[in-house]
Formats: C-alpha cells, structure tokens, sequence
C-alpha cells in the first residue's frame, strides 16, 4: 500500500518563542537575581531583568542611625568592594561636616581600597572562568591570591568581610608595625598570581573565541546607558573618577588609565587585568611616601552632628561610580541617604546588549558586568 506524502508545508514548519527563566536562584546569574529570556530555538529575541529579591532598606535604614552607624551598612552594599564604599561614605560625611581627615589616614585609605580593588577583580576573574567554561581552574588561581589579600585585611581590621574600619575624620585604629613590610610581601604575591591568571586565560583559545567580537559596545551607547568604570573604559573612553574629580590624595599618584577598542567582553577582561596592575603601582607609590601621624581628625565629638546642607560624593569603585547622596538637618542622623550603585547602572544594559546573542553568550555577557546584586537591590 502506498504511502501518500506531501512536502512540508510553510506552517508546520513554524516555531514559536519561549520564555526560559535564569535564575533567581542560578550559578549563572552570580546571586540572587532573575532574568527571563524569550528565545527563538537558541536564539535571545528579548530579555527581561527581575531584581529586587535582595532588597533589605539599605538605604531607608541609616536615616534612622547616627553617622558612624551607618559605616556597616555601605560594608553591605557592594560587599565585594567594602573600603571602597566606606571611603564613598566617610568623604561625604566630612565634606558635608568640614572635617580634615590626617595624612596618614588618607594614606592608609588609598592603600586599602587599591588592595580591595585588585581583590575585587580577582573575584572577577575567578567566577567569570567558570561561566565561560574554564571550570575550577581559574576559580582556583584567583581565590588562592584573593585569600592572600583578605588574610591580609584581617590583620588589619579584624574582619573578612565587613571590615568597618574607615570613619569620618580618619580609621578606627592605627596600622600594625610591619604593615609596610607586609603589604609589600602581599603585592609581590598577588602580583606573581595575576601574570598567571593572564597567562592561563587572556589567550585562551576557549576565552578569544566566545569573548572576542561579543557585545560591543560604543562609547555614545556606554555613556547613555549610564555605564561607568571597566564597562565604560573597555568602550574606548578614558574616564575614571580618580583623574577625572580627584578625591582624597589620588592626585599625588601616578597611574594609567586602561581602556578597550571595541567595549567586547574580552575588552572588558583586558581591562579589568591591567588596572589590578595599576592599583599595586599605586599602592606601592603610597607605600613609599605614607607618614607618621596621627590618624583621626582632631576635636571630634563623641556625637557627630553635622551641619544642615547636602552633598553628592562619588568615588571610582571596582564595578564604576559608587556615589552617596546625604542630606542633613543638623542632627546626628542623616535626613536623607541615597546609594548610586554602579552594578545597578551597569545592570541596565543588559537587555541592549543581549538581544540577538546566543543563550549560551548571554550567560557570559551577564557575567562580564561584574554585577553584586547587594549593590543593585540595595
């Protein structure tokens, strides 16, 4: 008995789109954070970003703490980039208040946030190998040198992670005595690592091939989507806040300003790996000139009560412009506390940058914006 056939027709051979949830719970999605893909077979044809699950007031909550309180929760924020946040936070408090932090205070600042810088970024690098494919290798090579640095962080303020050590007018406490010794034995280490991360990963077949051409971005579309710090920078656009508006003592250092050619996520990588080289470059600039001297602010009450006015402090943090926004009253609370959180910013591109990507490089681009969900939810 013969079989009829007819050839296909046009209709059966139609598809439609799904919607695929990532995440919130999701190696891939690097915490607590949702993205639903509607995809054409493996095909991106949209993106839509789902926050919000790792909101805890961050923000709402210091207007009810006085100012030296509200140091632990900018430690939470990004919590990846701790001193930075809290330099963000102290700088707005003494320009609100006029406060003259000392020398060496300033010092030991700059210091400690170019070490979390390089420590940040190592993370980067660690988790960012795992999405693309190079597994625990990467992981391994960056948190082996990561742990140098916040073994190092330890002995300094006494914790891992939430170090609440700045304070406006100075640090908590002084240095220990072999800090310079140390800290230069912490450099030659972490420094011997990050040339090994570069040769494992930045010409890795696995790495050049899925990163190189990858969402490009130019530096008109950067700047109108808000994007700040290596996202920006690896656009072409020599911008970073400590040349461009410096604070603190930034000036006094030399050091260059890394950028990219096309803003493609192995730009991206490039740039990130160089400025871990340009934070040491500083730090060992800063090692060689710190002071002697005291390290608080003369005259401080026990009570800070900061005059009635408002300020906007930015700083150039590992993932862009972290920025504080406080307005006082007078009293020893802040009236308003507002956190301009780089991740969040950052976060916004992801749609524009995804669509028409494959599933498997929407992972990867996701991952090469270096995003702390603390940070976006706030």
């Amino acid at each position: 008995m013969a079989i009829e056939t007819r050839p296909p027709h046009e209709s059966d051979l139609e598809t439609i789109d799904i919607n695929v949830n990532v995440g919130p719970q999701h190696p891939a999605t690097h915490g607590v954070f949702r993205m639903v893909l509607t995809i054409d077979g493996e095909l991106v044809v949209d993106v839509d970003p789902v926050i919000g699950y790792m909101h805890r007031g961050n923000e709402k909550l210091p207007e009810n703490c006085d100012y030296r309180q509200v140091i632990g929760y900018h430690d939470r924020t990004d919590y990846l980039a701790q001193f930075n946040t809290e330099h963000c936070y102290v700088e707005a408090v003494e320009r609100l208040a006029g406060i003259k932090p000392p020398e060496r205070a300033e010092y030991i600042r700059v210091v400690l946030a170019e070490m979390n810088r390089i420590a940040s970024h190592l993370m980067f690098f660690g988790a960012f190998g795992t999405d693309i494919g190079l597994f625990g290798t990467s992981f391994m090579y960056a948190f082996r040198d990561r742990e140098t640095i916040q073994d190092f962080f330890e002995e300094i303020t006494g914790e891992r992670m939430m170090y609440n050590y700045f304070r406006p007018g100075g640090v908590a406490w002084d240095l220990p005595d072999n800090f310079r010794q140390r800290c230069a034995q912490v450099l030659d280490s972490v420094e011997r690592g990050v040339e090994q991360l570069d040769g494992l990963m930045m010409e890795n077949e696995v790495v050049l091939a899925r990163c190189r051409g990858l969402s490009p971005v130019t530096v008109e579309d950067g700047i109108n989507w808000g994007l700040s710090g290596p996202m920006l920078r690896a656009t072409g656009l020599k911008h970073d806040i400590r040349r461009a508006e410096p604070y603190s003592i930034y000036d006094r250092f030399q050091f260059d300003i890394p950028t990219g050619k096309q803003g493609d996520v192995y730009d991206r990588l490039v740039v990130r790996l160089e400025e871990m080289h340009q934070s040491a470059w500083i730090v060992r600039q800063a090692l060689e000139t710190m002071p002697e001297g005291p390290i608080m602010a003369e005259g401080l009450k026990r009570v800070l009560r900061v005059p009635a006015g408002e300020v906007y402090m930015r700083v150039e943090s590992p993932r862009g412009e972290y920025g504080v926004y406080l307005v006082s009253q007078g009293s020893d609370k802040p009236w308003r506390h507002k956190v301009r959180g780089a991740s969040f910013s950052n976060l916004s591109a992801l749609r524009a940058m995804s669509v028409g990507n494959f599933v498997s490089d929407v992972i990867i681009i996701l991952g090469s914006i270096d995003i702390v969900l603390c940070e976006v939810d706030r």
